[in-house]
């Protein structure tokens, strides 16, 4: 009888474990853009604007505002013309020309940070960082040198500006603004609250009075928000400007733009701007209401996300565009009073006092009764 032993010999040799980083992909899993819809994909206010001279509006794009001074006027849009990899851009057109621009005169697109998004620069103190801004942007028929300005209220105002050179084909920028003396400061500080931490400006047109080279690629306490190489957009009504993939971002290098869903990049627009009647349907819910007497009513509407600030309320009103259904009964009035006492960051309070006949106690719901009927609320920076 024979026995068989058999004898397994396992070798385990120590290897040196290597992650490789795809390209395009960082390895810190916070969200690294603090522009909110950098990607132009929210548009609650409606998807264009013609022949404005409107200044410090929202004309389409959420979170997106005009700052205009001019004897112009301009086309504002959310185009569907963009760079691979994305489905839509801010298209800015002069619709009427300013060839004699004023020393205070000036067209910017610009975007508002809340400040406690930013309390990992370290502003105000030895330590504050490097930020790079990145975009997409193209010209038809005025190329050439355009300024993008960033700026800082808090305590001590800075200002920092960059050219970069447009052509009429998409190209991506990467513009990084080094941290110096004056942000590094105590003056430089940025609040940790819910006031403005930064704005990014594009600028499309721009006087002398807000010209020179001071804040040029260096914080300044200087206003320098362009340099006189800066084109005239108004110009010429062929004038067309595109921006898309806009991206701001801690240290000194570009990533790969922080492409977020749609639901997102909604809910991040909904701290600053809700739309609960946008004029596309005849009949939209407003919320539950009362009469208080048989001409006043009053109700809570919630809000989906807690806003920046109290909001105010932005609404278009006439002739019988909203309505309350209660008792059995139809009841219309042209629009609402206000905001009550009750409203917070949570939930707004709507009031109306005209145009009613309904019967004390009863409640209903409020609703739109028009398309043309608009009813927001505001906490935008």
């Amino acid at each position: 009888k024979r026995t068989w032993r058999l004898s397994l010999r396992i070798r385990i040799t120590s290897m040196a474990l290597t992650t490789v980083r795809p390209q395009g992909m960082g390895f810190d899993t916070g969200r690294r853009n603090t522009v909110i819809n950098g990607a132009m994909q929210v548009a609650q206010r409606g998807t264009s604007t013609t022949g404005s001279s409107s200044n410090n509006v929202f004309p389409a794009c959420d979170r997106w505002k005009v700052g205009f001074t001019s004897g112009g006027t301009y086309d504002f849009s959310q185009s569907t013309d963009a760079p691979d990899g994305f489905s839509n851009s801010i298209k800015v057109k002069c619709a009427s020309t300013d060839t004699s621009i004023a020393s205070g005169d000036e067209f910017v697109v610009q975007h508002r940070i809340e400040a406690q998004n930013l309390q990992q620069l370290a502003y105000g103190t030895s330590a504050a960082k490097d930020i790079t801004l990145s975009f997409y942007a193209k010209a038809v028929n005025k190329t050439g040198t355009y300024c993008v300005h960033i700026q800082k209220n808090d305590s001590t105002a800075a200002y920092i500006y960059k050219e970069y050179t447009l052509t009429t084909s998409w190209q991506r920028f990467e513009l990084t603004f080094p941290a110096n003396a004056v942000v590094q400061a105590s003056g430089g500080a940025i609040a940790n609250d819910n006031g403005i931490g930064l704005i990014i400006m594009f600028i499309l047109m721009n006087g002398s009075s807000t010209q020179g080279t001071d804040a040029k690629d260096q914080w300044s306490t200087t206003n320098h928000r362009s340099s006189s190489s800066q084109v005239n957009f108004m110009d010429s009504t062929s004038n067309e400007w595109y921006v898309t993939g806009v991206q701001l971002e801690l240290g000194s290098n570009a990533s790969d733009f922080e492409h977020r869903s749609f639901a997102e990049e909604l809910t991040l627009c909904l701290r600053y701007y809700y739309a609960i009647a946008d004029g596309s349907a005849s009949v939209m819910s407003v919320g539950n209401s009362s009469y208080y007497n048989n001409t006043y009513i009053n109700g809570i509407t919630p809000l989906p996300v807690l806003m920046r600030a109290k909001p105010s309320i932005e609404q278009t009103t006439g002739t019988n565009y909203f309505k309350i259904i209660a008792g059995g009964a139809s009841d219309t009035f042209n629009g609402f009073d206000g905001l009550g006492n009750t409203t917070t960051l949570h939930q707004a309070e709507l009031y109306a006092s005209s145009n009613l006949s309904g019967t004390q106690g009863h409640g209903g719901i409020v609703s739109s009764d028009s398309s043309s009927a608009r009813l927001a609320f505001s906490a935008e920076l």
